[in-house]
């Protein structure tokens, strides 16, 4: 038989409001003194806690000299014992009677006593010896209690090396698009720039003067390299073609298909016939020049390829993703050597210094310098650009300039990361305010031009201002403060 049900109660709901003060009277029941729970605080226990806490805080600083009375009672006795007994006191190093044993102990000396603890600095009597500073094992001599008493270490930043800030001194009209991409002759007689109008444009660099219009793209045009051991230029667009163009008879002569969708940068390789592209489809290609054969798809990220440099010792290849990895490839194998993950987001430019073994990426949340070849990370840059910088670059003398697509152009020193300009482009006449974005940069061979492409149809030449001088033009360098977080 089962047993009686018992009913329950209906619980009265209770209101936000009346619940509110419930939970608010208990609080006060638990922690406000004032209803009783705590005896009102009496003059003797408040004297012991302010003694504890000045014991705690300041209690291995103490100084000799604050008893002179009870010292100078104690002083025939102290050197009786010193004669009498050896101390089993050790002295701190940095104590100059420490290193003279004929000296004797003055008062003033700074001894750990037997008693050691583990915590901070305490205050040791040694039978009615002066006050004892005790170090805590393994910290260092500098770790007292008080800030006051900390000695000031000498920022180890390298400083940066005044540099005359940039001026733009040639503006060149021509293209009927958004500029995209930029590449120097080896010679550094000409350049040639790829464009939204589909059109490759060849440019005198003395004159400014347009030598040659290449047609052939039925795209944008977003990478272009000029080879330094052939007469070929290579171009890559959004119409997934990269195509291989003869100089001597201004024509394409070869094109490299496998892409599945647009192609966003392009690398030939220093010493070896291949050719690199990457693209919207993830991969980055390797190509064979002259057989148009696809050596290798190395394929790993997991958005668009957006950049690529070479090298020609491992890793020689480096791309940065919109995945917001960087990663080195293993050639022979065509498999990741390594991943940077150190990025928040796209990696969308990338500038390998020329002599030194490191290279600097930038992001929309930080421009970051890596070592080479194992990736180590360096340091971030000073500054923070704040926008998506579509480009960089950086020539012999170590100045760092990235590009950005609010049209603001940055000057960096590559050796400290200190921002020495902040210069900001001007659309033309005509243009919209949104048209001020630079797309590509790249410097002459010889480091002394530098050369902008932007979105308001224009190329722009930047050259070092003569007439600046450190007084007119000040170097206004601050170390950072917290050298570790760099």
């Amino acid at each position: 038989m089962p047993g009686p049900t018992m009913e329950m109660e209906p619980v009265e709901p209770q209101s936000l409001k009346k619940l509110s003060f419930k939970s608010l009277k208990r609080a006060l029941d638990l922690f406000s003194p004032i209803h009783g729970h705590f005896a009102p605080p009496d003059p003797e226990s408040k004297k012991i806690r302010m003694s504890h806490k000045h014991t705690i805080e300041y209690g291995g600083i103490k100084s000799t000299t604050t008893q002179p009375t009870a010292l100078a009672k104690s002083s025939a006795l102290d050197q009786a014992q010193q004669a009498s007994t050896p101390s089993n006191a050790l002295v701190l190093a940095g104590s100059e009677n420490s290193r003279d044993p004929q000296k004797g102990g003055a008062q003033n000396d700074l001894v750990v006593g037997p008693s050691l603890q583990p915590k901070g600095l305490i205050d040791v009597g040694l039978s009615g010896k002066s006050t004892a500073v005790v170090s805590a094992p393994g910290s260092s001599e500098r770790n007292f209690s008080t800030s006051a008493l900390m000695e000031r270490i000498p920022s180890r930043w390298p400083r940066p090396i005044w540099r005359p800030p940039w001026k733009n001194y040639r503006v060149i009209s021509g293209h009927l698009g958004w500029v995209r991409s930029i590449a120097f002759d080896p010679s550094n007689e000409w350049f040639c720039t790829g464009s939204a109008d589909r059109t490759i444009k060849i440019w005198d660099v003395a004159s400014g003067k347009l030598k040659l219009t290449l047609t052939g793209h039925i795209e944008q045009i977003r990478g272009l390299a000029v080879s330094s051991k052939h007469t070929y230029m290579f171009s890559a667009g959004d119409d997934k073609q990269v195509k291989c163009w003869d100089l001597e008879q201004n024509k394409v002569i070869r094109s490299y298909h496998g892409h599945l969708s647009g192609v966003y940068c392009l690398a030939i390789h220093p010493t070896i016939d291949i050719l690199l592209t990457g693209g919207r489809d993830s991969v980055c290609r390797v190509w064979d020049i002259r057989s148009k054969m696809q050596i290798h798809a190395l394929s790993g990220h997991d958005n668009t390829v957006c950049s690529v440099f070479t090298r020609p010792t491992d890793p020689q290849v480096v791309t940065g993703s919109h995945d917001t990895t960087i990663k080195f490839w293993d050639l022979r194998y065509g498999k990741t050597m390594a991943t940077l993950t150190h990025h928040k987001k796209s990696v969308r430019a990338m500038a390998l210094h020329p002599t030194e073994n490191c290279f600097a990426s930038a992001s929309a949340d930080n421009i970051k310098k890596f070592n080479l070849p194992r990736g180590e990370f360096l340091h971030n840059m000073l500054s923070q650009q704040k926008t998506i910088i579509n480009a960089m670059a950086v020539n012999d003398e170590g100045v760092l300039a990235t590009a950005g697509d609010n049209g603001s152009l940055w000057f960096w020193d590559w050796k400290s990361g200190h921002n020495f300009q902040k210069a900001q482009t001007i659309v033309q006449p005509g243009s919209l305010d949104s048209e001020a974005g630079i797309y590509a940069l790249s410097y002459d061979i010889t480091g002394s031009r530098l050369v902008t492409c932007e979105a308001d149809k224009t190329i722009k030449m930047w050259k070092e201002d003569e007439s600046a001088t450190p007084e007119t033009h000040p170097l206004n360098f601050k170390p950072p403060k917290d050298i570790r977080r760099f």
